[in-house]
C-alpha cells in the first residue's frame, strides 16, 4: 500500500493552523481586522494638540512676564528703570540702580559686626563722560569733579535733580572681585560691559 505524501499545501494542514490560530483566543483570530477607520491619532488630531501646546506654553510666558508690578515686587528691569530719579535721563546718559543705605558697626573688643536694617530707594548711575550734566544744573563743582575723576570713579544720585538730589562719588566694582561671575569651575571672568 503506497502512502501519500504529506504536502503542506494540503488545505488539512491549513485548516489545522487555522483552528489552532483560533481556538488559544476562544474563537476569535490573533489579527485585528483591518478596517478603513482612520485611528485616533490622526495628523489633523496631532496638528490640533501641537497648537494648544504651542499656545499654552505661550500664555504660561506672557503671564510669567507680565507680573503684579509693585513695590512688593520688584522683579523686572522696567520697574527699576521707571522708579530712578529722573527715568528718561537716567536711562539715556547711565543706568537705573537700586541704593541700599545701612551702617556697619564694629567693635573689637570682643571682635562683632553689626549691621542696621538696610533701606532701599531708587538710584542712578552716571556715566562718565555725562557729568557735564550735573555741572550744568550746578549740583557739583569742578573740585568734586577733578577729585572724582582722578580716582577713576563715577557719581550715583538719589532723588529728583530738580529738588535736593544727594549725589556721590562712587567707585565701580571690577568683575575680578565679583564673586557671582567668578564661580568656581568657570574658565574665565566674563567681561563687564558699558564700564561708566
Amino acid at each position: 500500500m503506497k502512502r501519500k505524501p504529506n504536502s503542506y499545501n494540503d488545505d488539512r494542514f491549513s485548516d489545522a493552523f487555522r483552528d489552532e490560530d483560533t481556538s488559544s483566543f476562544g474563537g476569535q483570530s490573533r489579527r485585528q481586522p483591518q478596517s478603513g477607520k482612520p485611528s485616533f491619532l490622526n495628523s489633523a488630531t496631532l496638528g490640533i494638540l501641537t497648537a494648544v501646546f504651542i499656545l499654552g506654553v505661550g500664555i504660561g510666558i506672557a503671564f510669567s512676564s507680565t507680573a503684579t508690578i509693585s513695590p512688593e515686587n520688584v522683579a523686572s528691569r522696567e520697574f527699576i528703570d521707571r522708579s530712578a530719579p529722573n527715568p528718561e535721563l537716567c536711562v539715556q546718559f547711565g543706568a537705573s540702580a537700586m541704593v541700599t543705605d545701612m551702617r556697619l558697626y564694629l567693635t573689637l573688643n570682643p571682635f562683632n559686626v553689626y549691621i542696621s536694617q538696610p533701606s532701599m530707594r531708587p538710584g542712578c548711575v552716571l556715566r562718565t563722560n555725562n557729568w557735564a550734566i550735573l555741572e550744568q544744573r550746578k549740583l557739583i563743582d569742578q573740585n568734586q569733579v577733578r577729585e572724582c575723576k582722578n580716582r577713576m570713579n563715577t557719581f550715583g544720585f538719589t532723588g529728583p535733580l530738580e529738588g535736593q538730589p544727594e549725589i556721590n562719588c562712587i567707585y565701580q566694582n571690577d568683575g575680578a572681585k565679583n564673586l557671582f561671575l567668578n564661580q568656581p569651575g568657570s574658565i574665565a571672568p566674563t567681561v563687564e560691559g558699558q564700564n561708566f
